[in-house]
């Protein structure tokens, strides 16, 4: 298995475009984007828990409550949410790309992001989608991800290369999420595409397990967002026999999917909004599964750590606090942690009182860009992961002017 280039164009069969339409004042950002399979595909997605839902989420759960799609639309800069006529607007889109395309309307997942609460106007997505389709290119990955970015600095694509049966076989991805991240299935959109044949309960099983390791581990503010979603459509071009129950190749199937998400994972954590570091918490020697998530998540959660972090302040107590109101059960009297970046690994904890460390060193080592939290709870052999990033200035400076 290697990672390649191409995000969601390194499967077979599949096309992307972005351009601007008009939905943004700045002509020079791209607002809306597409991606088609040049046949039908299985398709599952993931939603948001949030009860408020955007309508575009509604419209895709029924579209692809047979278990197919070929074409996903997503504007950015407006989300369709919280909307008298939100329905009516992602059904209307569904059917102006359909009829551009060719294709039957109830084969389109349908996408949004940007400002809550605000119409959305759908004329100038009916303008630009003649020039969306027209657009369509086998390396137009790129430009669909620009398409989808609201307050994102980066595009977030990755792709895998990887053998099924002797054929080689394909997973690639694009994300965007900066603010609101924070999901239970933040803004957080992600598209995934591969020529994988998998039947479609296979490819649903696989998603929705997967996200309780990857983005259900991811927090950049604790806001889950109202458009939270993760949709993939698998064409099956690719030739392998299909995949209809748990057999090897659907253990390597999910080895593939796992690789593509942990790495957009660590994308959207990383460029949190007004981020300037990736945090990884490392949960290892807990009781159970559940105990190691509810402890990683809590501590990357922690706005008081994550201010540490953007001060390169070895402030470990926040660790253990935040591990103390987790409600996770654990013994604290047996707690280590350690902090870790490129620069070296320094112990701040054992046993649950502090060890004597070099504040120098432990400050050198939390100046780096990708900071690793590590915590050792010394009661089993479960672990987890979360990803998270540090708070900073910049993010009141984001959120407290976002939609004037």
């Amino acid at each position: 298995m290697k990672l390649i280039e191409g995000g969601v164009c390194a499967a077979k069969g599949f096309k992307a475009s972005g351009v601007h339409c008009g939905i943004r004042k700045n002509k020079t950002k791209r607002d809306i984007a597409l991606i088609v399979s040049e046949k039908k595909a299985n398709a599952a997605a993931v939603y948001t828990t949030n009860l408020v839902k955007g309508a575009p989420l509604l419209v895709t759960k029924s579209h692809i409550s047979d278990g197919y799609a070929q074409a996903i639309i997503c504007n950015s800069g407006n989300a369709n949410t919280c909307n008298a006529n939100g329905i009516e607007v992602a059904e209307q889109m569904s059917a102006l790309l359909a009829s551009e395309l060719g294709i039957s309307e109830k084969d389109v997942v349908v996408a949004s992001t940007g400002v809550i609460g605000q119409p959305l106007n759908l004329e100038p997505i009916a303008n630009g989608i003649p020039s969306l389709v027209k657009e369509l290119k086998a390396d137009g990955t790129d430009n669909a991800a620009e398409g989808i970015m609201t307050t994102d600095t980066v595009k977030k694509i990755v792709a895998v290369e990887f053998e099924i049966g002797g054929k080689t076989c394909r997973i690639g991805g694009i994300a965007k999420g900066s603010g609101m991240i924070h999901p239970n299935m933040a803004t957080m959109l992600v598209f995934i595409t591969s020529d994988v044949a998998i039947s479609t309960p296979m490819l649903q099983k696989a998603l929705s397990f997967d996200i309780q390791n990857t983005f259900n581990m991811v927090s950049v503010d604790g806001d889950t967002s109202t458009n939270d979603m993760v949709t993939i459509l698998a064409n099956g071009l690719a030739g392998n026999k299909e995949i209809t129950e748990e057999n090897e190749d659907y253990k390597i199937f999910m080895e593939a999917l796992n690789t593509v998400m942990v790495q957009l994972c660590r994308l959207i954590a990383g460029d949190g909004e007004g981020a300037t570091k990736l945090l990884e918490c490392k949960v290892d020697g807990a009781k159970d599964i559940k105990t190691a998530k509810t402890v990683a998540k809590s501590v990357i959660c922690s706005s008081l750590l994550k201010a540490a972090m953007f001060g390169a302040d070895a402030n470990w107590g926040r660790v253990l606090c935040a591990i103390g109101y987790s409600g996770a059960d654990v013994d604290v009297n047996k707690i280590d942690v350690s902090f870790k970046s490129i620069k070296g690994e320094i112990a701040v904890c054992k046993n649950g009182a502090g060890v004597e460390f070099s504040e120098e060193i432990a400050k050198e080592i939390l100046l780096e860009k990708e900071i690793d939290i590590l915590i050792s709870l010394n009661s089993g052999e479960a672990s987890s992961v979360a990803w998270g990033c540090d708070l900073t200035y910049d993010y009141v400076k984001i959120n407290g002017d976002y939609r004037t």
